[in-house]
């Protein structure tokens, strides 16, 4: 499986380190890294998830960033921005996109505490939704009088 990955760099402290916890997990998973993306923050990161899920040698996009609460809302709208776009993307596409943004509302120390769990399970979640899409997805369109339209996804179990 090809995957990308999409790092913020805001509290690049932290996303760094996320970033090579998820690498040892992918090479773990053996899963092909194919791009890997720099960002400044996780408000940036839906444009380019939107161009590499376009690409036929991406299967999955993995999410790495961390939203620290300042003295404001802001990382709540920034947050909560972010994951309804990366949701609607994959649904766009049909591919996994995880979520491995920490926060909002979390403290520095609590972001430095979530490294390796947050990048993990990010990691994990592209490969076994994936996994499941290439295994046990049928997706069904039709001609209408009004264009294509699409409606069964069906989940075959074993």
């Amino acid at each position: 499986m090809n995957i990308a990955i999409v790092v913020a760099e805001f509290n690049e402290k932290v996303t760094s380190r996320m970033h090579q916890v998820a690498i040892e997990k992918a090479k773990s998973l053996k899963l092909n890294i194919k791009y890997t993306c720099k960002v400044p923050g996780i408000f940036d990161m839906p444009l380019i998830i939107d161009k590499l899920l376009e690409k036929k040698d991406v299967d999955g996009v993995v999410t790495l960033g961390a939203v620290i609460k300042g003295k404001t809302k802001h990382d709540e709208i920034i947050a909560d921005s972010t994951a309804r776009n990366i949701a609607k993307l994959s649904l766009k596409h049909q591919k996994p996109v995880s979520l491995g943004i920490s926060g909002p509302g979390m403290s520095e120390r609590q972001a430095y505490a979530r490294i390796v769990t947050v990048s993990e399970n990010a990691v994990n979640a592209v490969k076994k939704v994936g996994m499941e899409l290439k295994l046990s997805l049928i997706h069904i369109s039709e001609p209408t009088r009004l264009g294509m339209i699409s409606y069964a996804v069906f989940c075959l179990k074993k």
